[in-house]
């Protein structure tokens, strides 16, 4: 599907995204099938200690779909990204886990969710990140950046997927570690490339 997508396509994907998540950035509430904020993060079994430490406001922003945190432990003084940040939680607890000495890279494609990140970051007493505009498939750091890439429900939505994938493992350095949570299409793909295109971001 990703090789037969247009520049159209693309361009239409890119804007589906663009209207879902500026209403996601003013608050996730009824933009998704699943629980959302404080909600959502204690169903995936968040670290419970950090959750206390964090602001209501912060916490009320989250809308992934998983923990990425469950596939291991992000240790003191790593680098870490976080792709497709959104309103920057899970770039708040990486930044957390990986202390002071630690650095934290929240990336987005969005320029409001980004700026939600922003307004949560202000909240915490965090100096260890970092947050860009950026797109997964095209990541602007240098190779073998990061001891840990993380992201949460963004994959199902980059168009080119294979290439996503390659920019993360790229940045990731020697026995570095990628933690993904996301949503997998488990039903026959549809034949039908416009009907997808239209229902991307949904």
């Amino acid at each position: 599907m990703e090789n037969l997508l247009t520049g159209e396509d693309r361009k239409r994907i890119r804007e589906g995204i663009a209207a879902k998540y500026r209403k996601v950035a003013v608050s996730p509430e009824g933009n998704f099938k699943y629980p959302v904020g404080l909600a959502g993060l204690e169903g995936q079994n968040y670290d419970r200690g950090i959750l206390r430490a964090l602001p209501e406001e912060v916490l009320a922003s989250y809308c992934g779909v998983g923990n990425p945190f469950s596939l291991g432990p992000v240790r003191k003084g790593e680098a870490v990204l976080d792709i497709g940040c959104g309103a920057g939680v899970d770039t708040i607890v990486a930044a957390v886990m990986t202390g002071p000495e630690g650095r934290v890279i929240g990336m987005d494609l969005t320029p409001e969710m980004l700026e939600r990140a922003r307004e949560n970051l202000k909240k915490v007493s965090l100096e260890n990140v970092t947050l860009q505009e950026g797109s997964a498939e095209d990541l602007p750091f240098p190779d073998a950046s990061f001891d840990v890439v993380i992201s949460n429900g963004v994959f199902n939505l980059v168009p080119d997927k294979a290439r996503a994938l390659s920019e993360v493992f790229r940045v990731l350095k020697p026995n570095g570690r990628f933690m993904l949570a996301d949503q997998v299409l488990t039903a026959e793909q549809p034949a039908d490339t416009g009907s997808v295109v239209e229902n991307w971001a949904r």
